[in-house]
């Protein structure tokens, strides 16, 4: 049975609530408990560095307010004859974790092994709230705190929400024992109803061409895996972690500015010459992601918003290495401007979804994190919260995600540029995934100091 499948007790809600574009795309990658979309490492962790004191009852508290505040964190996805809908359940408390790091390597390296470690558990999906935490204390004024939620319930965005109210509700609990006042959050279910009713407009109506036109023939790229894949075994995803130099990331970041393009597009740049260097193809197809929030309301909300973008980049007839940043910018700036929900273009596009399928390829998603609400500290008096975001350590185990790799790039607020690959150890090895960050920093250092390099 589907991990989506309804429970034979009776619901707790006569309220039938559909399910969002994002959420039946995630059903599409059901696989049951252990594996895929609804599996028990489809999970996403999140750690701070906390200077200052830790009320433990307070932060018990202030977690429980969390849940209350946002109902996603409580919902369940299920399915029955009529298809799929969302189970909101009531509030219930927070697993908050507490151990101490002790003593051993520097706090650093502690802290991060801490936080991979929480990164590798799994988390039921049937287990609610999708919610846990854990603080893990180095003495009484120095401490890691780390959130795990699972997938289908959150995104990165929705993390950075979380922590600021949790920070929010804390404070209001540790100056009067009561909850903190707040405007009333909008909830995940407000915007799967929203985009229902707005699925049929003159916006997406004129969208869906752009996207009919713009993918026309295209698949998205997958790069061939070191072995097929075998349907009879569960992924085991790992990590690989890397931090790119600063004079690299200098580079990078200078260029952005000089041709008008994000960091974004200049990665993007260099990663759709790696998949042309890797597969033999010029017209390169790779899935991104955005907030996927569409309305200002939806800013503080939390829940599964992400969307998934195709980015094509077509490098057919470039001479040199800086051509391709041009088609990237142009390709990006489109792809944002007519953002839809993926299940509308894959509507129109079927072939596009078509390497999936294939067991020799892998498709690796390439993403740059955006960083929400920038969390350094807090109200005077209290603890001060800074986001673990330079990390080096790769994992053998780690969350996992539904299908193929991902690719995430993050500019952490010295400039750095850092970043990490998820693969599947049964279909890659890690030298594979270190061969390709490495290759990829080469074409990036080439694209910023050496733009005019020919292309082959």
């Amino acid at each position: 049975m589907s991990i989506t499948a309804a429970p034979p007790e009776a619901e707790t809600t006569a309220e039938r609530i559909p399910l969002s574009y994002n959420q039946e795309f995630l059903r599409a990658f059901d696989k049951g408990g252990t594996d895929g979309a609804f599996g028990h490492r489809h999970t996403l962790v999140c750690g701070w560095r906390v200077t200052g004191a830790i009320d433990l009852v307070a932060l018990q508290k202030a977690l429980d307010d969390v849940v209350a505040r946002h109902e996603i964190l409580r919902t369940a996805v299920r399915g029955d004859e009529q298809g799929g809908h969302q189970v909101i359940e009531p509030p219930s408390p927070v697993l908050l974790e507490v151990r101490e790091l002790g003593e051993g390597a520097s706090r650093e390296a502690r802290a991060e092994e801490f936080l991979n470690e929480l990164d590798a558990r799994p988390f039921d999906v049937r287990e609610l709230p999708h919610l846990r935490a854990a603080v893990g204390r180095f003495d009484a004024s120095d401490a890691v705190l780390v959130l795990a939620t699972h997938h289908t319930s959150t995104d990165a965005w929705s993390l950075q929400v979380i922590m600021r109210d949790l920070a929010s509700a804390y404070a209001a609990r540790v100056a009067g024992g009561g909850q903190a006042r707040q405007d009333v959050a909008a909830q995940y279910r407000e915007f799967a109803r929203w985009q229902q009713e707005t699925a049929a407009s003159a916006r997406v109506d004129r969208a869906r061409g752009y996207w009919r036109e713009r993918l026309a023939g295209a698949r998205i790229t997958g790069i061939t895996s070191d072995r097929p894949r075998d349907e009879n075994l569960a992924s085991a995803y790992g990590v690989h972690r890397f931090v790119f130099d600063a004079q690299l990331s200098s580079a990078v970041l200078r260029t952005a500015r000089d041709k008008r393009c994000t960091p974004f597009m200049v990665m993007a740049a260099a990663y759709s010459v790696l998949l042309r260097e890797r597969t033999g193809t010029t017209d390169v197809v790779f899935p991104t992601f955005s907030s996927g929030r569409y309305e200002e309301r939806f800013m503080d909300a939390v829940g599964p918003f992400f969307n998934f973008v195709p980015v094509r980049i077509d490098t057919t007839g470039c001479a040199t290495v800086g051509e391709v940043l041009g088609r990237a910018r142009e390709a990006c700036v489109g792809a944002y401007q007519h953002e839809i929900p993926f299940a509308r273009i894959a509507e129109d596009s079927p072939e596009l979804l078509a390497p999936f399928a294939d067991g020799s390829l892998a498709v690796v998603a390439f993403e740059v994190l955006q960083t929400a609400f920038p969390m350094e500290g807090s109200d005077a008096g209290g603890p001060e919260f800074a986001e673990i975001r330079h990390r080096t350590r790769s994992q053998q185990v780690s969350s996992a995600i539904p299908d193929g790799g991902l690719w995430a790039m993050d500019v952490l607020p010295n400039g750095q540029l850092a970043g990490s690959l998820k693969f599947d150890h049964h279909r890659f090895d890690e030298s594979t995934a270190a061969d390709l960050v490495a290759r990829f920093r080469e074409l990036l250092s080439t694209l910023a100091d050496a733009p005019h390099t020919p292309l082959d």
